[in-house]
């Protein structure tokens, strides 16, 4: 087994070929060779790596990663946070290696969670007195409709049953008005 440089190293390699995803670098020492993304030839956006180096180029890179893969070990470099003239660490810390790697983690997806919003449903209105919204949001006009929120699934089927007794005392209430009309 050929000696490896240690994991966040700096050395100067040759560029040994140019893809349309990278650059391909000969380890000093060794016959392996690591690929620079483009995403690492530098800080700003690269459309084709070309345009940063060419076959033969020495440059100063920084092994940020080493993968087994299909017994194979695959090598990462970056040259964005190597200085191309001093071969000076631009990122001791590899704070910029996490903030990339974070950036690439999938999250979950959450759309079909089901969303409540506690604090609000369980708020009544002081202008209107319809739960789920609060008076500054209250769309009632004076002696017009009352909004409320939507109830759920399961708070219909067990207000079904109460919904014909509102009717009927709905109605006792409008005859009660018109009496007094």
């Amino acid at each position: 087994m050929e000696p490896l440089p240690e994991l966040y190293s700096i050395f100067q390699g040759e560029v040994a070929a140019v893809t349309d995803y990278g650059a391909f670098i000969k380890i000093p020492g060794c016959r392996k060779q690591g690929l620079v993304h483009r995403t690492h030839l530098s800080s700003c956006r690269v459309d084709a790596p070309s345009d940063i180096v060419d076959v033969g180029d020495k440059v100063w890179v920084k092994l940020i990663g080493k993968e087994m893969k299909d017994d194979k070990l695959k090598l990462s470099l970056s040259m964005k946070v190597v200085h191309q003239g001093t071969g000076k660490d631009l990122d001791p810390n590899n704070v910029s290696l996490d903030q990339d790697e974070r950036k690439k983690r999938t999250f979950r997806d959450y759309t079909s969670q089901k969303i409540t919003l506690e604090a609000v449903l369980n708020t009544v209105c002081k202008k209107c007195g319809c739960k789920g919204h609060f008076a500054k949001e209250c769309f009632m006009q004076p002696g017009g409709t009352k909004y409320s929120l939507i109830p759920e699934e399961e708070e219909e089927e067990g207000a079904a049953a109460g919904r014909e007794g509102d009717k009927k005392i709905s109605q006792a209430e409008e005859s009660s008005k018109k009496r007094k009309k």
